[in-house]
């Protein structure tokens, strides 16, 4: 296994009932920045596609890596996409990844398998491997023949090998190609390259077939896995290629939370000593806005990244902010001389719009940041979408905490005694 699972971590809930086993596991997953591994860019080299098929085929280099990598073995990888002008690209974070170079090489390479035969005699080639790559053509046979392929062993060298099985069309093609064959050599491509060049001995009809060559037992594993995936509809470049460590991350996430367990307990503190009671209770209605919010986080369920962390935090300020205009209003309203209850309600009432017009207008930037529209000119990122993505849900469950939750906590209050 190549990853490492390092989320953030909750006490799991284990629960029996009537004899059976309820778990609930309550970590919630972590971006690359936060528990390390690689952000790869890609390119890819749409010069011989049409206009039109330009955007299928960055849809499909996308489902071809993103079955490579879950095969790979990577937990909760990020693919996204977008055109830049010119440029189609793909984001790739490989959150975990100890081999970076084997990492790369599994999604950078086109792997586009090809069966070629001789187009001289064997004589005239002098031996199987002594042919030139342009002495063969090729016979239609493909990996889009392909059923599925696995690692083997040779059982008289002990050496790995790829174990190719073919679809129902392909085993026909393969028994044609091989019958026509028999003495020559048949020659097996993956991306232009050969990889070996047996002698075909006689008519294979059972639709199976094996590339041998000096592989490493990963190496085998690695071409098994583009095979089962599918080749790349065109060519991709790495252009940028950027590791975190998990060591940085760790890091970054024990700085992340230390930051904003002070400034947390700033805000509480200054909401007790300058509110009194009224204060106490949106501090309480603060704690239900973070389990609420952590919650949201693990049912959608959100990756998080430093900027979602940071719009986590700005988020609860935001949720103090419509809190601290609700009791300054309150107070507006008491200074007049109406009753506690009656300030209350109006100072609910009053303090409404701001707080409206006031979040309305941070969750656009959100919105816009976000990019739903995938609009080309704003080039957005997989973390500032993050950002967005977290202020905005802050944004939400702080209106029904600041609003609903902090008013019923405060009328309960108020028919409990709590204020005469």
């Amino acid at each position: 296994m190549v990853s490492i699972d390092r989320r953030w971590r909750r006490p799991p809930l284990s629960l029996t009932l009537f004899g059976k086993n309820f778990y609930r596991d309550f970590s919630i997953k972590q971006g690359l920045d936060l528990q390390g591994g690689t952000h790869v860019l890609l390119v890819a080299d749409m010069s011989q596609m049409p206009n039109e098929d330009k955007e299928e085929a960055l849809r499909g280099i996308r489902e071809v890596i993103s079955r490579r990598v879950d095969l790979y073995g990577v937990s909760e990888p990020v693919i996204q996409t977008s055109v830049v002008g010119e440029e189609y690209r793909l984001i790739v974070e490989l959150p975990g990844i100890q081999n970076v170079d084997e990492a790369l090489n599994l999604i950078g390479t086109t792997a586009q398998l090809d069966f070629r035969e001789l187009v001289v005699s064997s004589d005239e080639a002098e031996a199987s491997n002594g042919a030139e790559q342009s002495e063969f053509k090729s016979v239609g046979l493909t990996g889009k023949d392909l059923k599925k392929s696995r690692v083997e062993f040779d059982p008289n060298t002990g050496k790995p090998v790829v174990a190719l099985e073919f679809s129902n069309e392909g085993a026909v093609l393969f028994g044609e190609v091989t019958e026509r064959n028999v003495g020559k050599p048949l020659a097996i491509f993956l991306d232009n390259q050969p990889v070996t060049i047996p002698v075909v001995n006689e008519k294979i009809t059972g639709g199976r077939a094996v590339i041998s060559g000096e592989f490493t037992t990963t190496a085998a594993k690695n071409l098994s896995i583009q095979l089962n995936a599918g080749a790349l509809p065109v060519e991709v470049d790495i252009v940028e290629q950027r590791n975190v460590g998990a060591s940085l991350g760790q890091d970054s996430v024990s700085k992340s939370l230390r930051a904003g367990l002070v400034g947390l307990t700033m805000v509480v503190a200054f909401m007790v000593l300058y509110y009194g009671w009224s204060g106490f209770l949106a501090d309480m209605a603060l704690l239900v806005y973070g389990v609420l919010t952590l919650a949201l986080y693990k049912l959608i369920p959100i990756t998080l990244t430093l900027p979602g962390l940071a719009g986590f935090i700005l988020s609860v300020g935001m949720a103090v902010d419509s809190n601290i205009l609700i009791f300054e209003r309150m107070k507006e309203e008491l200074r007049e001389g109406k009753p506690w209850r009656e300030a209350m309600e109006l100072g609910f009432g009053r303090a409404w719009d701001s707080i409206k017009d006031a979040n309305i207008a941070t969750l656009i930037t959100a919105i816009i940041l976000f990019n739903p529209l995938q609009w080309n000119f704003l080039n957005t990122s997989g973390q500032i979408r993050g950002f967005a993505l977290t202020l905005s849900l802050g944004i939400g469950v702080s209106l029904f905490t600041g609003i609903v939750v902090t008013r019923t906590l405060m009328r309960a209050f108020y028919r409990g005694g709590g204020v005469k």
